[in-house]
């Protein structure tokens, strides 16, 4: 049976606010059903929207939350641990900027705060089981990314031991994920030490390949870095888990180019833009993933710097609609062909 891609879905982070109806489950879902979402990735750490621990430890209360999704026309497509993920490993550099994503409690305290992002972690694993969700996204977090440019030349075995560390840290937790059958889709993104196809085979040769090591694939933060994004696609199809679809511009200048020169988003070359506003080729994208069989969700992650939220949002679900291909399971050609006949193929082979 062909294998489609489900969705339009919508990741809901970037629309949880204080007022109706984007300030509890039951409203902000049905607000995307009403756009034609049929799918929401849910951010764990809003507690306006969902309790993380809650959820890994009653499924009583997991059900409560598939029956809001439920009555609103909406499923669950992942939970979302992004800020747990990027805790698991904080350069010094970045712990005043991250300690924003870790309770009050535990600013200042880089090593409570990476328990508490460890434990958090470990509940989404549980919370997905309980919800019957097979695949989560997040970061991997960073040691090695102020070291990104070779500039002051890097000690040798610093971006190795990077690596081993970030591994080690991250081993634990994917065995968990093992134990309740669940894939963690690491979203590849600046900021964190797998950034690209090459940190992530370097993190995954330090995981010894662990099965639940896979991708989010999101094809914006591919194009600002001038990555070949569809290529990449036929390099790790077979980690890909999860798909957020948005988009970005890339324009650079006789004074900018890819590092943009500190200016903000609206000033930069490189830039993310609502769906169908930039320059990602998404028909070849969805083709792509059709082609290597993919069967997941694909959710609006919306970001740019210039349209209104809601209306990047309302223009979503229906491009993403119309770029999913119901994935045909007969050959175009098949009115022209005939029965198998082993002898009349050994003849046409001179055999």
């Amino acid at each position: 049976m062909a294998k489609n891609i489900k969705g339009p879905g919508l990741f809901l982070a970037q629309f949880v606010g204080d007022e109706a109806p984007f300030n509890s489950l039951a409203s902000i879902t049905k607000w995307a059903a009403s756009l034609g979402y049929r799918g929401v990735q849910i951010p764990t750490w809003d507690a306006r929207l969902f309790d993380l621990e809650k959820a890994a430890t009653s499924s009583a209360y997991c059900d409560e939350i598939k029956g809001i999704c439920a009555q609103s026309g909406v499923e669950i497509t992942e939970l979302a641990t992004h800020l747990q993920g990027q805790l698991v490993a904080v350069h010094p550099a970045y712990d005043s900027q991250f300690d924003a994503f870790a309770p009050a409690a535990l600013h200042g305290n880089p090593a409570a705060r990476q328990q508490w992002a460890v434990e958090q972690l470990k509940f989404a694993a549980q919370a997905s089981r309980n919800l019957g969700l097979d695949v989560s996204v997040s970061f991997t977090g960073a040691l090695a990314f102020p070291y990104l440019y070779p500039w002051p030349q890097r000690p040798a075995g610093l971006i190795d031991e990077a690596f081993v560390e970030l591994a080690r840290r991250w081993k634990p937790i994917l065995d968990t994920y093992e134990d309740h059958g669940v894939d963690v889709g690491y979203e590849i993104h600046p900021g964190e030490d797998v950034f690209d196809g090459v940190t992530f085979e370097m993190f995954l040769a330090r995981l010894d390949n662990h099965r639940r090591c896979t991708i989010n694939y999101d094809p914006s933060h591919f194009l600002l870095q001038q990555l070949n994004y569809l290529e990449f696609i036929d390099i790790y199809h077979e980690r890909i888990s999860a798909y957020h679809v948005k988009d970005a511009e890339f324009n650079p200048t006789g004074r900018q180019g890819v590092y943009s020169g500190y200016q903000g988003w609206t000033e930069r070359a490189g830039r993310f833009r609502s769906l169908g506003d930039g320059q990602v080729d998404f028909s070849a994208i969805f083709s792509k993933l059709a082609q290597y069989h993919y069967d997941s969700w694909a959710v609006l992650e919306w970001e740019c710097c210039l349209k209104h939220p809601e209306q990047g949002a309302a223009e979503g679900a229906p491009f993403i609609a119309d770029h999913i291909i119901q994935v045909t399971e007969k050959a175009f050609d098949d009115f022209a062909g005939g029965t198998t006949d082993q002898q009349q193929i050994r003849r046409m082979l001179g055999l």
